[in-house]
């Protein structure tokens, strides 16, 4: 897994330099593609969440899902430990940002429950380029993804693994000439990847009686936009989604921002015309009202959110405005979506800068004060086990 740092275009962001490394420790672990007669198409489908049709069919209709049903792994290997790794062929599909194949992983341990995970690991837009551009074999078995870790409350769950390599939070759709020399020298193929990753997953578990939404980091973002997806292809199924320090928390009062990444990586058919009354990227500068109206119109997904209140990463790293300003927004944030969801939103704070936990710290705890804390598992267990337990927890 190679990860690329370079500068392109606009000089006056050589502060992000200094902070390609930070960015690079971020990232937790980090041919032909046939057309298919696949009965999961990009129409529009029929079902519905509660009864009530498509939850997402103004962005079904805008285009997201018109990758769905077109591409097959050119190879399935199955792996000594079981992981069935999926390759997609070089193309006009599927592919990593420099050029090189598509792989992502399935892992079947005979249980009716799903684990969707999206791994993290930087992006590429206009102004930087850092980020995760190709990708491994495999699933990685740790954390969350560790089927033999018994306190993993989703041990023995069905696997999908996406890798991260489009640097466009899963759901870029572009090849970029960011450098100006007349060659696209980015392939940003997100919405091709997680189309292709998704139809694998329904093709291997088509009836599963629960999902776990998850990702960290650029992958906890990207479950943002997979959620709608998710939905289309398993219309009726209950979905879990933990954000694991991908929050969506933007530059404060500046809109501009999310529509240059939105811009860069052609994602406009994921924002409908307003969000429940509301701009869905909002002049605050934050994602919070579109997912408010995701919970809004799909009411059979509930959302956990996983945070440090001065994420150096997201802070500095990509919004570059500081650790106390980030806490300033996103506190407020995370209340205001658990007002608007009381039954559906929750949050796990604690106090520091680091970034990520599902993967690298699971053990790490929040509210100190409530019996020695509670560690990230416990919060997802009491999620998934619909306990009076899953509550807000902060240091």
């Amino acid at each position: 897994m190679k990860k690329t740092t370079k500068m392109v275009r606009k000089a006056s962001h050589v502060a992000w330099v200094r902070l390609a490394s930070t960015l690079c420790l971020a990232a937790l672990v980090g041919a032909c593609s046939d057309s298919s007669n696949n009965s999961n198409s990009g129409d529009s489908g029929s079902g519905g969440v509660d009864g009530g049709g498509e939850p997402f069919a103004e962005l079904i209709d805008s285009g997201i899902a018109r990758y769905l049903g077109l591409y097959t792994p050119m190879t399935s290997e199955t792996l000594e430990s079981g992981v069935v790794a999926h390759t997609f062929g070089a193309g006009d599909g599927p592919l990593c940002l420099d050029g090189s194949e598509y792989r992502m992983g399935t892992f079947n341990q005979g249980s009716d429950e799903l684990v969707i995970f999206l791994q993290g690991g930087g992006a590429c837009w206009s102004t930087l380029c850092s980020a995760t551009e190709s990708a491994e074999s495999g699933i990685p078995q740790v954390g969350i993804l560790d089927p033999a870790r018994e306190d993993n409350p989703v041990k023995s769950w069905n696997q999908v693994y996406l890798p991260y390599c489009d640097g466009g939070l899963h759901a870029s759709d572009a090849d970029n000439d960011y450098d100006g020399d007349g060659t696209p020298e980015t392939r940003q193929r997100g919405l091709h990847n997680l189309s292709a990753s998704l139809d694998v997953a329904v093709n291997a578990f088509p009836s599963p009686s629960r999902i776990l939404l998850t990702g960290a980091s650029a992958g906890a973002y990207g479950t943002t936009f997979a959620l709608p997806l998710v939905r289309h292809l398993y219309p009726d199924v209950p979905i879990e989604l933990v954000n694991d320090s991908g929050v969506g928390i933007g530059i404060p009062d500046d809109q501009s921002y999310l529509m240059l990444l939105m811009s860069d990586w052609n994602q406009s058919a994921f924002i409908p015309e307003d969000c429940s009354g509301l701009p869905c990227l909002g002049e605050d500068g934050h994602l919070s009202d579109y997912q408010s109206w995701q919970l809004d119109v799909d009411t059979l997904t509930r959302r956990s959110y996983l945070s440090s209140k001065q994420d150096s990463v997201i802070a500095l790293g990509f919004l570059q405005i500081g650790g106390p300003a980030h806490e300033a927004a996103l506190i407020p944030e995370l209340a205001d979506m658990e007002v608007r969801h009381p039954d559906r939103v929750r949050s796990w704070v604690v106090d520091g800068s680091t970034h990520t936990y599902v993967q690298r710290d699971p053990e790490a705890t929040s509210g100190v004060g409530i019996n020695g804390g509670v560690s990230v598992f416990d919060f997802i267990r009491a999620q998934l086990d619909d306990s009076p337990d899953w509550v807000s927890v902060s240091d």
